[in-house]
């Protein structure tokens, strides 16, 4: 990004159904009765999870028996269509905007499958116009909120004063899977969650915060360390117990070599806006960079309250970081598949130069 975009809005939105983290304990256990073994081997991660309450797409009963791949798909284009709509009409409204005003769209989900996309899918209930800007895209995971957020600062500098929507919508609940006995299918019971986040950016300096550049760091053979598998039923997730400790042993660099692209240090970095993908991670984090215990606390606060959701759960701390007042050079920050690590920097309005 050779040049500052704006950020003009964000605006986030969760399904209507609740799970209290007690509800989801007794539920997992009741429904995992026949791998008892394995479920009180990892039942731990309940309460270890600093999760008090997740938003689920469907009732907690639906969760309970068995679905294959077109009844999750079913529930994932129905749930992730209304998240889509209440995210981007939020996001338009707070920016001043109309859905007529939007030059293009991007749109990042990686929990199912929609073709059309969520775009296209909701065009009439938005709004937008007939010759909107369509870019979907599929894989990105947890890093989708910062690698797509940055995707539509690009595209909006692209093309000067041209206004572009980002929105980020997973449900991450339905890949929750009781007939496998991979351990990851349990801790999944006991992180994921469901939401969607969107924003609107243009080229130029204006409101919120001034997107400055971003990038991104993969790692060679580490394609198993999260991710999905496709199975007959429906999506399986790939947890590696390696996420922590790898993100404690390679963050620092690929924060610095990032840095360096983006013609900062480190030490300018006034708060770290990140992805919290569970307690340890946020752990690892503040370990690797040597942040004071505690000081990702917006991050603690967003798990607590809404679970891993995937891409859209930065945009809710990134949320709370704008409410509470943007320090000067912010970086946030997302794991996802590949493994990859992304990275975007953010500056509070009036120093961006």
């Amino acid at each position: 990004m050779t040049r500052p975009c704006s950020l003009l809005s964000l605006a986030t939105a969760v399904p209507p159904y609740v799970v209290e983290q007690s509800e989801a304990k007794d539920r997992a256990r009741e429904a995992f009765g026949g791998k008892k073994a394995l479920f009180d081997r990892l039942s731990g991660v309940f309460d270890n999870a600093g999760i008090a309450r997740r938003h689920i797409v469907a009732p907690q009963d639906w969760y309970m028996t068995g679905h294959g791949w077109h009844d999750r798909n079913a529930v994932y284009l129905e749930a992730s269509e209304q998240l889509f709509i209440d995210a981007a009409t939020a996001a338009i409204e707070k920016a001043g905007l109309t859905a007529q005003d939007i030059d293009g769209v991007v749109t990042v989900s990686s929990t199912g499958i929609a073709t059309p996309s969520l775009e296209a899918r909701t065009f009439t209930r938005v709004g937008f116009r007939q010759n909107v800007r369509r870019v979907p895209v599929f894989g990105l995971g947890c890093a989708g909120g910062v690698n797509g957020l940055a995707l539509a600062a690009g595209l909006a500098n692209a093309e000067p004063g041209s206004i572009w929507l980002f929105v980020t919508v997973e449900t991450c609940s339905i890949s929750i899977r009781l007939d496998s006995d991979d351990p990851a299918a349990v801790v999944a019971t006991a992180l994921f969650g469901d939401g969607a986040a969107a924003a609107i950016v243009t080229s130029g300096l204006h409101s919120l915060a001034h997107i400055t550049g971003s990038a991104e760091k993969i790692w060679p053979d580490t394609l198993r360390i999260m991710g999905w598998d496709i199975d007959d039923p429906g999506l399986s997730v790939v947890f590696d117990r390696a996420i922590p400790p790898f993100i404690e042993a390679e963050l620092a660099e690929a924060v610095d070599e990032m840095c360096q692209q983006l013609g900062v240090s480190r030490e300018e970095i006034g708060r770290f806006c990140c992805h919290p993908g569970g307690v340890k991670v946020i752990d690892a984090i503040e370990s690797a960079l040597k942040l004071n215990q505690g000081e990702l606390n917006l991050e603690r606060e967003v798990l607590r309250d809404y679970g891993n959701m995937s891409a859209p759960t930065v945009m809710f701390v990134l949320e709370r970081l704008l409410e509470r007042g943007l320090p000067e050079k912010v970086m946030m920050t997302a794991f996802g598949p590949g493994f990859t690590c992304a990275g975007m920097l953010l500056e509070a309005p009036g120093s961006a130069a």
